[in-house]
């Protein structure tokens, strides 16, 4: 198993940057930011260190120099908008860069592409399973011709007042995931799993390891501390970030150890990414660079 990181943390750092902060830390891989080149929408959403939209042959051939120069090899391009927009011109956006995406994987030899599979906040799970066939079927369909995979992030995408009361991402649950794959089914749709999502949404993050062990294509490694006295305070129906806050690996509810071990149950063998969202470490660039060297020196116990 490869240990990396999610590059949208590096906000600051140009892609060369980014890349000598990873290698800085020892670890094996990154799972690289590729958002529009334009503002962001919201928080950890508009970094960019490739411009896939541009990006020319002789280009990739740069990327991928670089990051073999430094030992560190590229897990996935990352780039979760809401392709189930209810706004149609924000929705054909977020489609229309997915599929510069899927191209641009291809062309580096990445061939995953990391994201989610969005939501219509307003319409019922029902309305979004349908429109969901009509979205993401010809995706799919370009995805498989280029010989690239969708993995996509179990995040509800709920945390904001905007983002209420559905959330931006269907797939949520494993009887969502059960659902989806079975509408969806194509071998280039699996998951990139976080098991952070499941600790708020109290749902065993260890036990979808073992029945959708062929659909997880790359995971992280995010933590998530549940703060019993809020939750008392406000219940399960309040946005989650009045009783919850993502935390560093080894700082929040997660058993990382029991994770590790599920995932070598599985076998599973490919690359895995620290995602910070720990605002504790956000005081300034230094702190974000600190909390990237902790994070790495607390998961080399398990992932070597």
């Amino acid at each position: 198993m490869k240990l990396g990181i999610v590059s949208a943390i590096f906000d600051q750092s140009n892609y060369q940057e980014m890349i000598d902060i990873v290698a800085s830390n020892g670890l094996d891989c990154v799972e690289v930011a590729c958002w529009p080149n334009e503002k962001a929408t919201r928080r950890y959403a508009g970094v960019s260190h490739i411009d896939v939209a541009n990006l020319t042959e002789e280009k990739a051939e740069e990327i991928l120099s670089y990051a073999a120069k430094k030992n560190v090899e590229i897990s996935a391009l990352a780039y979760y908008p809401n392709p189930l927009d209810e706004d149609m011109q924000k929705r054909q956006a977020a489609i229309d860069h997915l599929y510069h995406l899927i191209d641009a994987a291809k062309l580096l030899k990445v061939n995953l592409v990391t994201t989610f599979i969005g939501r219509m906040q307003t319409k019922s799970v029902s309305e979004n399973l349908a429109e969901m066939e009509k979205v993401w079927k010809p995706i799919l369909n370009h995805a498989e011709a280029a010989g690239v995979r969708i993995g996509i992030e179990n995040c509800p995408m709920l945390f904001t007042e905007d983002e209420w009361p559905g959330g931006q991402n269907l797939m949520t649950t494993p009887a969502l995931w059960r659902e989806i794959f079975s509408r969806l089914d194509s071998d280039a749709l699996g998951l990139n799993y976080d098991p952070s999502h499941f600790v708020w949404q109290q749902i065993d993050y260890l036990a979808p390891l073992y029945e959708f062990k062929d659909k997880i294509f790359h995971v992280h490694y995010k933590d998530i501390k549940l703060y019993p006295e809020k939750l008392k305070d406000v219940g399960v129906m309040a946005a989650p970030l009045a009783y919850m806050s993502p935390k560093l690996p080894g700082l929040g509810d997660v058993d990382w150890g029991k994770y590790v071990s599920a995932l070598t149950d599985i076998g599973f063998d490919g690359f895995s990414c620290i995602e910070v969202e720990d605002k504790a470490f956000e005081k300034n660039y230094d702190d974000v660079k600190k909390s990237v060297t902790l994070s790495t020196k607390y998961l080399r116990n398990f992932v070597i």
